[in-house]
């Protein structure tokens, strides 16, 4: 029977949760920034690599400290929080005019 690290994988998803929320808040907040710049692309660019470094930089550390339960846990809950912000996204965004 596999051993399951409990504490390793809370805290791998508390880790994931924050750090998803943040990625999330980040998108949203590049996508209207970008939506108002004469340079949408640049700025995009930007804001990616920057989430991008910020979520794989923290999971590094998650994996370093807390080994694969609690990667196992980020990833769930990254995963999580991507679910409950594109649902957001979706349910909030204004619907199409039929013609």
């Amino acid at each position: 029977m596999i051993a399951i690290d409990w504490t390793a994988l809370v805290l791998g998803g508390a880790s994931g949760l924050v750090m998803g929320g943040l990625f999330f808040v980040g998108l949203a907040l590049g996508m209207r920034l970008a939506l108002r710049s004469v340079s949408p692309v640049k700025l995009l660019t930007l804001s990616a690599t920057l989430r991008i470094a910020a979520l794989l930089g923290v999971g590094w550390v998650v994996i370093g400290q807390g080994g694969p339960w609690a990667a196992l846990g980020y990833a769930i809950a990254f995963l999580m929080v991507r679910i409950i912000a594109t649902t957001i996204a979706r349910v909030g965004a204004p619907a199409g005019r039929a013609s």
